[in-house]
């Protein structure tokens, strides 16, 4: 990935004085390991209704916007307890994107409703790294829509 370059108008030069040197983004074999098996993790726990797990790798300050609503971590682990009104639920096109210590999820899940529509979503997780270990700090998941 192409570090990043200031864009500026005219010919004038960016002003750099002070300024930290942004390196590039170097995705470690290891931490897209890692944040793959987190990403498969929370689609699975959000699958089986498995809090316990969430409880692990989900940050003290966790939000997400999920069904047009924000939730906070508690929350969240309370909507996961209750039985998933879906089926099926797979991970498609998984891109990630390491940027430092944080690190973006994008990709596509399919699932089933409990009375047989097949849906599908885009969504975004934000992991950062925190001393030393992956975190998920947020989540946007907008709601499902049948698949045509």
């Amino acid at each position: 990935m192409a570090p990043f370059v200031m864009h500026t108008l005219g010919d004038r030069k960016p002003h750099t004085e002070g300024a930290k040197k942004i390196s590039d983004t170097k995705q470690s074999a290891e931490d897209l390991a890692i944040l793959e098996q987190l990403n498969l993790d929370y689609i699975h726990s959000d699958q089986s209704n498995d809090v316990e797990r969430f409880k692990e790798f989900l940050a003290e300050d966790f939000i997400i916007q999920i069904e047009g609503v924000t939730r906070n971590r508690d929350e969240y682990l309370e909507y996961i307890a209750k039985p998933r009104p879906f089926k099926d639920l797979a991970v498609h096109d998984v891109n990630i994107r390491i940027l430092s210590d944080v690190a973006l999820i994008h990709a596509r899940v399919t699932l089933t409703t409990l009375d047989g529509v097949a849906k599908e979503a885009l969504y975004t997780d934000t992991y950062q790294k925190r001393e030393g270990t992956w975190v998920c700090v947020a989540a946007c998941a907008p709601d499902p829509v049948a698949i045509t």
